[in-house]
């Protein structure tokens, strides 16, 4: 059976007066049904980027797809109108943001927002599509959901909120979800909350979920998968357990090495990544980590890595990491 999603080879440009940028350069990855993919790394790795451009979302310009597929239950998102585009979203396909309160309709009750993404894509009247939108939000464990279904945005906590939000996204039952950093404003206990409700309503309805994080905390927490990216390319992938027990990319092993571990002493200090990820007018010429690595070779300056695949279920593009399994 194949996946509802297969990313293959996408490649999304900014164009700006500075120049062309890749902000996502060759990404592919796939999720199979009931499975949970994070996308992780620092601040402007193109996390969110893939997501927009997965949703065709994009702010265009000065952002456009200029190459690769997007095929979600065997179509290819990349070719579509935006008239059909608009009939998938929402239906086949939903996504949590990492903002509630901007993402939101600040003048706009709750079931109203709720009602107009049933309404969109079912039969269903307005009377039932309250109803509908009452059940969802008992569904996502708001507490006393019958009064908030009259409330606005702005009456509600950030977790409240948040959940208004997943009830939009799985209101049609979709294949595929995905959560961009859906927990980032979020406190420890109502986070814990949300990552809880994800995979309960995961279980139940066996969708693929895409899951945006920078926290390795969270993803130890609920992926299955891990897919890890710096400056736009996918630079290591591999089942979650592997990925903590043995990165093979030095990027990865940073990531790692400065996530705090539960019962340290306070006086350990973290390690840390030297330096940032280059902006995407000024990346090196041959692989975009190797200013920051403590592994980089001379090759590195020179050329880019190609992802490889050292053993099953895993891949990396790294010079460093090729001459280990060698």
């Amino acid at each position: 059976m194949a996946a509802p999603l297969e990313v293959r080879d996408l490649r999304t440009t900014l164009f700006t007066r500075r120049g062309e940028m890749p902000a996502v350069d060759g990404l592919s990855l796939t999720v199979g049904a009931g499975e949970t993919v994070a996308l992780v790394g620092e601040s402007g790795c193109g996390k969110s980027l893939s997501a927009l451009s997965i949703m065709r979302l994009l702010p265009d310009p000065p952002a456009r797809i200029v190459g690769g597929s997007v095929l979600l239950n065997g179509r290819d998102l990349v070719t579509l109108s935006e008239e059909a585009m608009l009939k998938i979203r929402g239906q086949e396909i939903g996504m949590v943001f990492q903002d509630p309160l901007s993402s939101l309709n600040p003048v706009a009750t709750v079931e109203r927002q709720i009602a107009e993404v049933l309404m969109a894509h079912t039969d269903l009247s307005r009377s039932q599509a309250r109803r509908r939108a009452l059940e969802l939000l008992e569904q996502v464990g708001t507490p006393d959901a019958a009064r908030r279904l009259d409330a606005y945005p702005h009456q509600l906590s950030g977790g409240m909120c948040q959940r208004v939000m997943i009830a939009c996204a799985i209101a049609c039952h979709p294949s595929v979800l995905i959560a961009d950093e859906p927990t980032t404003a979020l406190d420890v206990t109502v986070q814990a909350q949300v990552l809880g409700l994800l995979e309960h309503l995961q279980v139940d309805s066996g969708m693929a979920m895409i899951f945006i994080t920078h926290d390795l905390g969270v993803v130890a927490e609920i992926a299955d998968r891990v897919v890890v990216m710096y400056a736009g390319r996918k630079v290591e992938e591999a089942p979650v357990d592997d990925l903590f027990e043995a990165p093979l990319h030095p990027y990865t092993a940073g990531l790692i090495a400065a996530t705090p571990v539960p019962g340290a002493q306070r006086a350990q200090r973290l390690a840390d990544i030297p330096g940032m990820v280059p902006p995407l007018n000024a990346l090196p010429t041959g692989c975009a980590f190797a200013p920051r690595c403590k592994r980089v070779m001379d090759v590195c300056w020179k050329e880019k890595p190609e992802l490889t695949q050292p053993a099953p279920g895993r891949m990396v593009a790294c010079f460093a990491a090729e001459k280990d399994a060698a």
